[in-house]
Protein backbone atom coordinates (compact mmCIF):
# COMPACT_ATOMS: atom_id res chain seq x y z
CA UNK A 1 0.00 0.00 0.00
CA UNK A 2 1.09 3.26 -1.02
CA UNK A 3 2.01 6.06 1.97
CA UNK A 4 -0.79 8.24 0.26
CA UNK A 5 -3.43 5.15 0.33
CA UNK A 6 -2.43 4.19 3.61
CA UNK A 7 -5.44 4.72 6.35
CA UNK A 8 -6.18 7.98 7.42
CA UNK A 9 -7.80 9.41 10.82
CA UNK A 10 -7.57 12.85 12.15
CA UNK A 11 -5.09 11.61 15.15
CA UNK A 12 -2.55 9.80 12.36
CA UNK A 13 -0.49 12.25 12.41
CA UNK A 14 0.80 11.31 15.99
CA UNK A 15 2.74 8.36 14.56
CA UNK A 16 4.80 10.66 12.18
CA UNK A 17 7.79 12.92 13.31
CA UNK A 18 5.93 16.39 14.35
CA UNK A 19 8.08 19.37 14.46
CA UNK A 20 7.78 22.91 14.97
CA UNK A 21 5.22 22.05 18.13
CA UNK A 22 5.65 23.80 21.85
CA UNK A 23 6.03 22.02 24.83
CA UNK A 24 3.41 22.21 27.59
CA UNK A 25 4.71 21.25 30.91
CA UNK A 26 0.78 21.02 32.36
CA UNK A 27 -0.47 17.74 29.65
CA UNK A 28 -3.50 17.73 31.01
CA UNK A 29 -4.43 21.13 31.43
CA UNK A 30 -3.67 20.87 27.20
CA UNK A 31 -6.32 18.08 27.09
CA UNK A 32 -9.06 19.81 28.83
CA UNK A 33 -8.79 22.91 26.72
CA UNK A 34 -8.97 20.54 23.42
CA UNK A 35 -11.83 18.56 24.58
CA UNK A 36 -13.36 22.45 25.11
CA UNK A 37 -12.22 23.34 21.19
CA UNK A 38 -13.63 20.21 19.93
CA UNK A 39 -17.28 20.78 20.94
CA UNK A 40 -17.30 24.31 20.44
CA UNK A 41 -19.06 25.94 17.05
CA UNK A 42 -16.86 25.57 13.77
CA UNK A 43 -15.31 28.71 12.55
CA UNK A 44 -16.11 28.11 8.84
CA UNK A 45 -19.13 26.30 7.03
CA UNK A 46 -17.77 23.25 4.72
CA UNK A 47 -19.41 24.91 2.00
CA UNK A 48 -17.67 28.20 2.36
CA UNK A 49 -14.65 25.56 1.83
CA UNK A 50 -15.80 23.49 -1.67
CA UNK A 51 -16.35 27.20 -3.21
CA UNK A 52 -12.91 27.84 -2.61
CA UNK A 53 -12.08 24.82 -3.67
CA UNK A 54 -14.06 25.71 -7.25
CA UNK A 55 -12.77 29.32 -7.73
CA UNK A 56 -8.96 28.06 -6.77
CA UNK A 57 -9.59 25.34 -9.93
CA UNK A 58 -10.60 28.39 -11.51
CA UNK A 59 -7.23 30.02 -10.71
CA UNK A 60 -5.41 26.95 -11.99
CA UNK A 61 -7.10 27.10 -14.97
CA UNK A 62 -5.96 30.32 -15.75
CA UNK A 63 -9.44 32.06 -15.52
CA UNK A 64 -8.94 33.96 -11.77
CA UNK A 65 -6.17 35.58 -9.94
CA UNK A 66 -5.43 35.02 -5.90
CA UNK A 67 -4.66 37.59 -4.03
CA UNK A 68 -3.31 36.22 -0.50
CA UNK A 69 -2.70 38.50 2.15
CA UNK A 70 -2.25 39.10 6.00
CA UNK A 71 -0.24 39.82 9.34
CA UNK A 72 2.73 37.32 9.33
CA UNK A 73 1.76 36.48 13.11
CA UNK A 74 -1.53 38.15 14.31
CA UNK A 75 -1.81 39.22 17.64
CA UNK A 76 -4.55 39.15 20.15
CA UNK A 77 -3.77 42.72 21.05
CA UNK A 78 -4.94 43.70 17.91
CA UNK A 79 -8.55 42.06 17.57
CA UNK A 80 -9.95 45.37 17.43
CA UNK A 81 -12.71 47.43 15.08
CA UNK A 82 -9.96 49.82 13.71
CA UNK A 83 -7.29 47.17 12.54
CA UNK A 84 -9.55 44.76 11.20
CA UNK A 85 -10.85 46.93 9.04
CA UNK A 86 -7.83 48.33 7.36
CA UNK A 87 -6.49 44.29 6.81
CA UNK A 88 -9.67 44.13 4.62
CA UNK A 89 -9.96 47.82 3.23
CA UNK A 90 -6.07 46.59 1.96
CA UNK A 91 -6.97 43.50 0.41
CA UNK A 92 -10.17 45.08 -0.81
CA UNK A 93 -7.81 48.02 -2.86
CA UNK A 94 -5.64 45.77 -4.49
CA UNK A 95 -8.48 43.22 -5.60
CA UNK A 96 -9.49 46.09 -6.99
CA UNK A 97 -6.58 47.45 -8.66
CA UNK A 98 -5.42 43.73 -10.18
CA UNK A 99 -9.58 43.09 -11.14
CA UNK A 100 -9.16 46.11 -13.41
CA UNK A 101 -5.08 45.92 -14.57
CA UNK A 102 -5.30 42.34 -14.95
CA UNK A 103 -9.19 42.05 -16.39
CA UNK A 104 -10.06 39.07 -14.49
CA UNK A 105 -11.50 37.89 -11.46
CA UNK A 106 -9.90 38.06 -8.11
CA UNK A 107 -9.95 35.42 -5.26
CA UNK A 108 -9.44 37.38 -1.99
CA UNK A 109 -8.10 35.28 0.76
CA UNK A 110 -7.43 37.24 4.27
CA UNK A 111 -4.09 35.35 5.78
CA UNK A 112 -5.41 36.01 9.47
CA UNK A 113 -8.61 35.46 11.64
CA UNK A 114 -6.27 32.36 12.57
CA UNK A 115 -2.77 33.07 11.90
CA UNK A 116 -1.42 33.31 15.69
CA UNK A 117 1.07 30.45 15.89
CA UNK A 118 4.53 31.32 13.94
CA UNK A 119 7.56 28.31 13.37
CA UNK A 120 10.92 29.67 14.68
CA UNK A 121 14.77 28.55 13.15
CA UNK A 122 15.31 28.02 17.27
CA UNK A 123 13.33 26.66 20.29
CA UNK A 124 15.02 29.27 22.45
CA UNK A 125 16.29 32.60 22.42
CA UNK A 126 19.10 33.85 24.64
CA UNK A 127 19.40 37.51 25.56
CA UNK A 128 22.38 38.62 28.36
CA UNK A 129 22.89 35.04 28.83
CA UNK A 130 19.31 34.41 29.74
CA UNK A 131 17.90 32.00 27.61
CA UNK A 132 14.26 31.06 27.47
CA UNK A 133 11.16 29.15 24.72
CA UNK A 134 11.58 31.46 21.39
CA UNK A 135 8.26 33.32 21.58
CA UNK A 136 5.86 31.12 18.82
CA UNK A 137 3.03 33.37 18.48
CA UNK A 138 0.09 34.61 20.93
CA UNK A 139 -1.35 31.69 20.81
CA UNK A 140 1.63 29.87 22.23
CA UNK A 141 3.39 31.99 24.26
CA UNK A 142 3.70 35.85 24.76
CA UNK A 143 6.60 38.19 22.94
CA UNK A 144 7.97 39.63 26.34
CA UNK A 145 11.37 38.54 27.46
CA UNK A 146 10.02 36.65 30.45
CA UNK A 147 9.92 33.29 31.61
CA UNK A 148 6.16 33.53 32.51
CA UNK A 149 5.34 35.46 29.02
CA UNK A 150 7.36 32.74 27.13
CA UNK A 151 6.18 29.44 29.37
CA UNK A 152 3.75 27.68 26.69
CA UNK A 153 0.09 28.24 28.03
CA UNK A 154 -3.03 25.86 26.86
CA UNK A 155 -5.47 28.66 27.53
CA UNK A 156 -3.82 30.88 24.41
CA UNK A 157 -5.28 28.12 22.48
CA UNK A 158 -9.20 29.44 23.60
CA UNK A 159 -7.98 32.55 23.47
CA UNK A 160 -6.97 32.31 19.54
CA UNK A 161 -9.93 30.50 18.83
CA UNK A 162 -12.03 33.24 20.26
CA UNK A 163 -9.93 36.09 18.29
CA UNK A 164 -10.47 34.58 14.93
CA UNK A 165 -14.30 33.99 15.62
CA UNK A 166 -14.19 38.05 16.63
CA UNK A 167 -11.93 38.55 13.64
CA UNK A 168 -14.04 36.35 11.05
CA UNK A 169 -17.81 37.62 12.41
CA UNK A 170 -16.84 41.11 11.79
CA UNK A 171 -15.41 40.63 8.35
CA UNK A 172 -18.70 38.94 7.35
CA UNK A 173 -20.56 41.52 8.68
CA UNK A 174 -18.23 44.49 6.81
CA UNK A 175 -19.04 42.74 3.62
CA UNK A 176 -22.26 41.39 3.93
CA UNK A 177 -23.14 45.25 4.86
CA UNK A 178 -21.26 47.17 1.82
CA UNK A 179 -18.08 47.77 2.80
CA UNK A 180 -17.02 46.26 -0.11
CA UNK A 181 -19.49 48.09 -2.73
CA UNK A 182 -17.42 49.28 -5.34
CA UNK A 183 -20.14 52.13 -5.69
CA UNK A 184 -19.20 53.90 -2.25
CA UNK A 185 -14.60 53.47 -3.12
CA UNK A 186 -15.26 56.85 -0.73
CA UNK A 187 -14.78 53.99 2.36
CA UNK A 188 -11.21 53.53 0.95
CA UNK A 189 -9.57 56.47 1.60
CA UNK A 190 -5.77 57.35 -0.32
CA UNK A 191 -4.57 58.96 2.85
CA UNK A 192 -1.67 56.53 2.06
CA UNK A 193 -0.70 58.21 -1.13
CA UNK A 194 0.37 61.85 -0.25
CA UNK A 195 2.49 62.59 -2.81
CA UNK A 196 3.09 59.23 -4.11
CA UNK A 197 3.66 59.47 -7.66
CA UNK A 198 1.12 56.44 -7.58
CA UNK A 199 -1.45 58.20 -6.04
CA UNK A 200 -3.09 59.96 -9.41
CA UNK A 201 -2.77 56.23 -11.35
CA UNK A 202 -4.72 54.44 -8.32
CA UNK A 203 -7.57 57.52 -8.67
CA UNK A 204 -7.57 57.24 -11.97
CA UNK A 205 -8.54 53.26 -11.92
CA UNK A 206 -10.95 53.79 -9.22
CA UNK A 207 -12.69 56.18 -11.42
CA UNK A 208 -12.71 53.52 -14.81
CA UNK A 209 -14.31 50.76 -12.56
CA UNK A 210 -16.83 53.37 -11.28
CA UNK A 211 -17.67 54.49 -14.98
CA UNK A 212 -18.03 51.03 -16.06
CA UNK A 213 -20.35 49.87 -13.21
CA UNK A 214 -23.02 52.33 -14.14
CA UNK A 215 -22.54 51.29 -17.93
CA UNK A 216 -22.89 47.88 -16.70
CA UNK A 217 -26.01 48.07 -14.18
CA UNK A 218 -27.46 50.77 -17.13
CA UNK A 219 -27.50 47.87 -19.26
CA UNK A 220 -28.79 45.44 -16.66
CA UNK A 221 -31.83 48.02 -15.67
CA UNK A 222 -30.37 49.31 -12.46
CA UNK A 223 -29.93 46.23 -10.65
CA UNK A 224 -27.15 46.25 -8.30
CA UNK A 225 -24.48 43.50 -9.42
CA UNK A 226 -21.42 44.47 -7.43
CA UNK A 227 -22.42 45.15 -3.86
CA UNK A 228 -20.76 41.84 -1.90
CA UNK A 229 -17.40 40.34 -2.47
CA UNK A 230 -16.21 36.68 -1.97
CA UNK A 231 -13.88 36.12 0.69
CA UNK A 232 -11.74 33.87 2.17
CA UNK A 233 -9.52 32.72 4.78
CA UNK A 234 -6.51 30.78 5.49
CA UNK A 235 -3.48 30.17 8.07
CA UNK A 236 -0.48 27.93 8.69
CA UNK A 237 -1.97 24.67 9.93
CA UNK A 238 1.14 24.70 12.39
CA UNK A 239 -0.19 23.64 15.81
CA UNK A 240 -1.80 19.96 14.79
CA UNK A 241 -3.44 19.29 18.06
CA UNK A 242 -5.73 22.96 17.47
CA UNK A 243 -6.52 21.86 13.88
CA UNK A 244 -7.64 18.68 14.95
CA UNK A 245 -9.84 19.47 17.61
CA UNK A 246 -11.51 21.86 14.97
CA UNK A 247 -11.77 19.36 12.31
CA UNK A 248 -14.84 17.24 11.88
CA UNK A 249 -17.58 15.62 9.17
CA UNK A 250 -20.65 17.56 8.18
CA UNK A 251 -23.96 16.12 7.29
CA UNK A 252 -24.24 15.30 3.87
CA UNK A 253 -20.71 15.33 3.04
CA UNK A 254 -17.99 12.86 2.36
CA UNK A 255 -14.18 13.23 4.27
CA UNK A 256 -13.02 15.83 7.12
CA UNK A 257 -12.90 19.23 7.16
CA UNK A 258 -10.33 21.40 8.99
CA UNK A 259 -13.36 24.39 10.00
CA UNK A 260 -10.37 26.44 11.66
CA UNK A 261 -10.08 27.95 8.16
CA UNK A 262 -11.09 27.13 4.46
CA UNK A 263 -7.37 27.20 3.44
CA UNK A 264 -4.74 25.67 5.88
CA UNK A 265 -1.46 25.60 4.34
CA UNK A 266 1.60 23.67 5.33
CA UNK A 267 5.21 25.71 6.03
CA UNK A 268 8.57 25.30 4.14
CA UNK A 269 10.02 23.87 7.97
CA UNK A 270 7.46 21.05 7.96
CA UNK A 271 6.84 20.11 4.45
CA UNK A 272 8.56 16.97 4.80
CA UNK A 273 6.32 14.25 2.90
CA UNK A 274 6.50 11.97 5.66
CA UNK A 275 6.21 14.52 8.27
CA UNK A 276 3.20 14.96 10.74
CA UNK A 277 2.34 17.97 8.98
CA UNK A 278 1.46 16.37 5.59
CA UNK A 279 0.15 13.47 6.94
CA UNK A 280 -2.91 15.88 8.74
CA UNK A 281 -3.52 17.42 5.88
CA UNK A 282 -3.74 14.83 3.58
CA UNK A 283 -7.03 13.98 4.61
CA UNK A 284 -8.52 16.82 4.87
CA UNK A 285 -11.21 18.01 1.74
CA UNK A 286 -10.02 21.51 2.26
CA UNK A 287 -8.20 23.21 -0.58
CA UNK A 288 -4.15 23.05 0.50
CA UNK A 289 -1.27 25.37 0.63
CA UNK A 290 1.97 24.22 0.48
CA UNK A 291 5.08 26.38 1.08
CA UNK A 292 7.67 25.65 -1.15
CA UNK A 293 11.85 26.88 -0.63
CA UNK A 294 14.36 26.68 -2.52
CA UNK A 295 15.56 24.12 -0.92
CA UNK A 296 13.02 21.80 -2.49
CA UNK A 297 13.83 19.51 -5.29
CA UNK A 298 11.50 18.18 -8.38
CA UNK A 299 11.65 14.79 -6.77
CA UNK A 300 9.94 16.16 -3.29
CA UNK A 301 7.72 18.05 -4.53
CA UNK A 302 6.18 15.24 -6.72
CA UNK A 303 6.17 12.98 -3.19
CA UNK A 304 4.18 15.91 -1.59
CA UNK A 305 2.07 16.17 -5.08
CA UNK A 306 1.63 12.28 -4.09
CA UNK A 307 0.72 12.82 -0.77
CA UNK A 308 -1.56 15.47 -0.76
CA UNK A 309 -3.89 14.97 -4.02
CA UNK A 310 -2.90 11.49 -5.06
CA UNK A 311 -6.12 11.87 -7.12
CA UNK A 312 -4.97 15.02 -8.93
CA UNK A 313 -8.07 17.47 -8.72
CA UNK A 314 -8.13 20.92 -9.54
CA UNK A 315 -8.57 23.18 -7.00
CA UNK A 316 -6.39 20.86 -4.14
CA UNK A 317 -3.32 21.61 -4.36
CA UNK A 318 -1.68 25.09 -4.32
CA UNK A 319 1.89 25.36 -4.38
CA UNK A 320 3.35 29.03 -3.00
CA UNK A 321 7.01 29.67 -3.95
CA UNK A 322 9.37 31.29 -1.61
CA UNK A 323 12.84 31.47 -3.30
CA UNK A 324 14.09 34.85 -2.91
CA UNK A 325 15.03 37.34 -5.70
CA UNK A 326 18.42 35.77 -6.15
CA UNK A 327 17.85 32.40 -6.21
CA UNK A 328 14.40 32.05 -8.27
CA UNK A 329 15.93 31.91 -11.64
CA UNK A 330 17.80 29.17 -10.87
CA UNK A 331 15.60 27.13 -8.15
CA UNK A 332 11.86 27.10 -10.17
CA UNK A 333 12.02 26.25 -13.61
CA UNK A 334 13.22 22.81 -12.86
CA UNK A 335 10.15 22.55 -10.48
CA UNK A 336 7.65 23.92 -12.92
CA UNK A 337 8.85 21.78 -15.74
CA UNK A 338 8.88 18.70 -13.22
CA UNK A 339 4.98 19.04 -12.32
CA UNK A 340 4.40 20.10 -15.62
CA UNK A 341 5.90 17.07 -17.38
CA UNK A 342 3.90 15.01 -14.87
CA UNK A 343 0.43 16.85 -15.87
CA UNK A 344 -0.22 17.54 -12.47
CA UNK A 345 -3.09 20.27 -12.02
CA UNK A 346 -1.44 22.33 -9.35
CA UNK A 347 -2.43 26.35 -8.74
CA UNK A 348 0.93 28.07 -8.43
CA UNK A 349 1.30 31.20 -5.85
CA UNK A 350 4.45 33.61 -5.69
CA UNK A 351 5.36 34.70 -2.01
CA UNK A 352 8.08 37.26 -2.73
CA UNK A 353 8.48 38.15 0.96
CA UNK A 354 10.70 35.51 2.83
CA UNK A 355 13.18 34.68 0.57
CA UNK A 356 13.88 38.62 0.74
CA UNK A 357 14.72 39.10 4.15
CA UNK A 358 17.90 40.49 5.71
CA UNK A 359 18.75 41.69 9.28
CA UNK A 360 20.29 45.60 9.18
CA UNK A 361 23.07 46.48 12.00
CA UNK A 362 20.68 47.05 14.27
CA UNK A 363 19.39 43.65 14.55
CA UNK A 364 15.79 44.89 12.61
CA UNK A 365 14.49 41.81 10.35
CA UNK A 366 13.44 44.12 6.82
CA UNK A 367 12.90 43.42 3.21
CA UNK A 368 13.69 45.68 0.34
CA UNK A 369 10.61 46.83 -1.99
CA UNK A 370 12.62 46.22 -5.46
CA UNK A 371 14.04 43.03 -4.26
CA UNK A 372 10.26 41.13 -3.68
CA UNK A 373 9.23 43.67 -6.86
CA UNK A 374 12.13 41.69 -8.69
CA UNK A 375 11.62 38.42 -7.40
CA UNK A 376 7.68 38.50 -8.54
CA UNK A 377 8.63 39.78 -11.98
CA UNK A 378 11.25 36.80 -12.38
CA UNK A 379 8.35 34.26 -11.32
CA UNK A 380 5.70 35.70 -13.78
CA UNK A 381 8.37 35.30 -16.89
CA UNK A 382 9.40 31.71 -15.28
CA UNK A 383 5.66 30.50 -15.79
CA UNK A 384 5.42 32.06 -18.71
CA UNK A 385 8.47 31.03 -20.54
CA UNK A 386 7.28 27.30 -18.95
CA UNK A 387 3.94 27.07 -21.00
CA UNK A 388 1.96 27.93 -17.78
CA UNK A 389 0.89 30.50 -15.85
CA UNK A 390 1.83 32.23 -12.12
CA UNK A 391 -1.96 32.26 -10.74
CA UNK A 392 -1.34 34.64 -8.01
CA UNK A 393 0.91 36.37 -4.48
CA UNK A 394 0.86 35.42 -1.13
CA UNK A 395 2.22 38.52 0.59
CA UNK A 396 2.91 39.63 4.68
CA UNK A 397 1.11 43.38 4.60
CA UNK A 398 -0.56 45.51 7.14
CA UNK A 399 -3.26 48.01 6.50
CA UNK A 400 -1.47 50.45 8.87
CA UNK A 401 1.38 52.93 8.66
CA UNK A 402 4.62 51.18 9.48
CA UNK A 403 7.71 51.35 8.29
CA UNK A 404 9.59 47.41 8.33
CA UNK A 405 10.17 47.06 4.71
CA UNK A 406 12.72 49.62 3.05
CA UNK A 407 12.01 51.08 -0.61
CA UNK A 408 9.09 51.60 -2.25
CA UNK A 409 7.56 55.24 -3.61
CA UNK A 410 8.00 56.98 -0.22
CA UNK A 411 11.73 55.51 -0.43
CA UNK A 412 12.21 54.00 3.28
CA UNK A 413 15.47 53.46 4.38
CA UNK A 414 17.06 51.40 6.93
CA UNK A 415 16.68 54.74 9.31
CA UNK A 416 13.31 55.23 8.81
CA UNK A 417 12.69 51.46 10.17
CA UNK A 418 12.72 53.11 13.78
CA UNK A 419 9.55 55.21 12.88
CA UNK A 420 6.99 52.65 13.65
CA UNK A 421 8.41 49.10 13.30
CA UNK A 422 5.62 47.23 15.26
CA UNK A 423 6.19 43.47 13.94
CA UNK A 424 7.21 41.08 16.65
CA UNK A 425 8.43 38.36 14.28
CA UNK A 426 8.80 39.28 9.83
CA UNK A 427 8.56 42.93 8.36
CA UNK A 428 5.05 43.59 6.33
CA UNK A 429 4.59 45.84 3.51
CA UNK A 430 2.35 49.16 5.00
CA UNK A 431 -0.66 50.25 3.09
CA UNK A 432 1.33 52.55 0.64
CA UNK A 433 3.89 49.75 -0.17
CA UNK A 434 0.96 47.03 -1.09
CA UNK A 435 -1.23 49.30 -2.87
CA UNK A 436 1.95 50.21 -5.15
CA UNK A 437 2.77 46.19 -5.51
CA UNK A 438 -0.72 45.75 -6.67
CA UNK A 439 -0.06 48.38 -9.39
CA UNK A 440 3.06 46.58 -10.63
CA UNK A 441 1.13 43.48 -10.25
CA UNK A 442 -1.56 44.91 -12.57
CA UNK A 443 1.18 45.06 -15.42
CA UNK A 444 2.34 41.63 -15.44
CA UNK A 445 1.35 38.09 -16.75
CA UNK A 446 -1.52 37.64 -19.15
CA UNK A 447 -4.61 39.92 -19.41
Amino acid sequence: MSLAAAPWAPDSWKSRPCLQQPDYADTRALRTVLVQLARLPPLVTSWEVEKLRQRLALAQQGRAFVLQGGDCAEQFADCRDNIITNRLKVLLQMSLVLTHGRREPVVRIGRYAGQYAKPRSSDTETRDGITLPSYRGDIVNGPEFSAAAREPDPERLLRGYACSALTLNFVRGLVDGGFADLHHTEYWNLAWAGSSPHAAEYERRVRDVAQALTFMEALAGGVPQYRRMDFYTAHEALLLAYEQAQTRRVPRRDGWYDLSTHMPWIGARTSDPDGAHVEFCRGLRNPIGVKVGPDVGPERLLALCERLDPENEPGRLTLIHRMGAAKVGERLPPLVAALRDAHRHVLWLCDPMHGNTHSTANGHKTRDFDAICSELTQAFDIHRDAGGRLGGVHLELTGEDVTECTGGAAELTEEDLDRAFRSHVDPRLNYAQSLELALRIAELGPR
